[in-house]
């Protein structure tokens, strides 16, 4: 049976090994298929496709797009993307210079609650400095002892309602998921098990997200529980949605599943890698 891991992240977004080191890390883990899924960027692509073809691994080229609907910010995954295409590449951009103004008003939320230096600190955990995120931050105040771990800055920090919090337009879901269809993906819900939103509001989602072109939704992803595996398995069969499985790998000593390591689709999904293998 194929390993197949499609939610991952290298050091051209928030994760912490190179592109390469990704790829290699999933063929000790016995990956058979794999998609780098990157925030808002594509530069990490042929890097890890190179490897992947040295592995002996199915390369999937993928994207994440951060999206705001309704208030709530959302990740869409984009599989099997052409990394080139126009469109796909000028939204990204755009999503981008949005970061690095974000970045500079969580700086400002932090000094406002006596914590200095944030912006170059987390400038200083980004290896791709065109792309700065909230893990950045975090990794910076783990560093300066503020929180204890990760999960703890999440808890005390850059949330809605405490000290590093700020609020950021980003695509719109029919944007990003025009710019995945356009380049010829598949666009997936990521861990929708994460979003903050009520039955009623996860089903019109479902089915805003399905009328714009949707395809898929991530059933098995590491930040799901057994029954939540369950819950959104009867989602993806009711709305019509493939289903995904990705490990949202960003770091071995950060990641609840590590590369490869996740349970199996249940029986009842249709994989959204059907049409691909």
């Amino acid at each position: 049976m194929d390993n197949i891991d499609l939610h991952c992240h290298s050091n051209i977004s928030d994760g912490m090994l190179a592109p390469a080191e990704v790829v290699a890390r999933a063929a000790e883990r016995e990956v058979t298929v794999l998609a780098l899924t990157d925030h808002d960027d594509v530069s990490g692509l042929d890097e890890a496709r190179a490897a992947a073809r040295q592995k002996n691994i199915r390369f999937i080229d993928g994207v994440e797009i951060s999206v705001s609907w309704r208030s709530q910010t959302l990740h869409i995954v984009g599989l099997g993307i052409d990394p080139q295409h126009p469109l796909l590449l000028q939204g990204l951009a755009g999503i981008r210079a949005g970061r690095t103004k974000r970045a500079r008003l969580i700086a400002d939320a932090l000094a406002k609650a006596g914590i200095g230096g944030a912006l170059e600190g987390a400038y200083r955990h980004a290896s791709n400095q065109n792309l700065i995120g909230r893990l950045h931050f975090a990794r910076f105040l783990v560093e300066q002892g503020h929180a204890k771990d990760l999960k703890a800055v999440f808890k005390k920090f850059l949330v809605k309602g405490k000290p590093g919090y700020a609020r950021h337009e980003w695509a719109s879901l029919s944007d990003a998921v025009q710019w995945i269809c356009v380049a010829g993906g598949q666009a997936v819900i990521a861990h929708p098990g994460r979003y903050k939103l009520g039955k009623g509001a996860l089903e019109e989602l479902l089915i805003e997200f399905r009328g714009l072109g949707g395809a898929g939704i991530e059933v098995v992803t590491s930040s799901h529980t057994p029954e939540q595996v369950g819950i959104f398995a009867r989602y993806a069969q009711s709305h019509g949605l493939l289903a995904s499985r990705g490990s949202d790998f960003h770091a071995p000593e950060e990641s609840y599943f590590d590369l490869g390591r996740l349970p199996q689709l249940p029986e009842s999904c249709k994989p959204v890698w059907h049409d691909w293998l």
